[in-house]
């Protein structure tokens, strides 16, 4: 027999489930004997923090290959500040090489007349007395850029004093190139000599001055040529800077 339905009944039904909100109400509910204060408390789940921890775990590796990136390449500047200092060393040992032995050139031979002297000295040629000065003047800018280059590996990523050494470096390697060609031109002409100009060559009575003269442009050359590598490396430090 199916049951009448009965609409009084139903609404209190439906009131008494209603006063009991523990059936659908997922929180605690925590009230004194009295009943006069009520204390709810609802923990919400912590959406944001979660979220922060999954980009943060997501963003971790991507810092750490960053910092891995920029190590070789700070690395990269620092030995290359290093490898300049040690040609600029190396320059100033040649260029004060090639200074010394021009400037201290100096034969007469055993032989002579009542009115002349056979003696030879570099100060003779206005071009050999350039040499001096040139590579005088190259050595001494060698010895005072040696702080620059020591703030140059201190300080890797400074453009300022590697600009300037550029700068100076270029000026320095055309004066002792200009010299070591010029005293090379006098040299060779004192060993072969220029039959069509008229010039003896004398190297055959003067050895030990034409063998002491051909030693100081080797070294200028090799001076010249250290000087453009400290300009070669210089522009690729200030390169790897952008």
């Amino acid at each position: 027999m199916n049951p009448i339905y009965n609409p009084i009944l139903s609404w209190h039904s439906i009131t008494n489930q209603l006063s009991s909100p523990d059936q659908y109400y997922p929180f605690a509910m925590d009230s004194d004997k009295s009943g006069e204060a009520t204390k709810i408390s609802i923990q919400e789940p912590k959406a944001e923090t979660k979220g922060k921890g999954i980009i943060a775990g997501a963003l971790a590796p991507v810092i750490v290959a960053a910092k891995a990136a920029r190590r070789p390449r700070k690395g990269w500047k620092k030995g290359a500040a290093i490898f300049d200092l040690i040609l600029r060393l190396s320059a100033i040992v040649a260029g004060f090489a090639a200074t010394s032995l021009m400037g201290t050139t100096d034969q007469t031979l055993p032989f002579f007349t009542q009115f002349f002297q056979f003696h030879a000295q570099y100060n003779d040629l206005p071009t050999f007395l350039f040499f001096v000065i040139a590579n005088a003047i190259a050595s001494g800018y060698l010895v005072l850029s040696l702080p620059f280059s020591i703030v140059c590996i201190i300080r890797s990523h400074a453009s300022g004093p590697r600009l300037l050494l550029i700068i100076l470096d270029s000026v320095m390697m055309g004066l002792t190139t200009s010299a070591a060609s010029a005293s090379a031109a006098i040299v060779y002409l004192a060993h072969n000599g220029n039959s069509s100009a008229n010039w003896n060559a004398f190297c055959q009575q003067f050895g030990n001055f034409c063998q002491q003269v051909s030693s100081a442009v080797v070294a200028s050359l090799i001076a010249a040529t250290l000087l453009l590598s400290l300009v070669v490396v210089s522009a690729f430090a200030l390169r790897k800077m952008k």
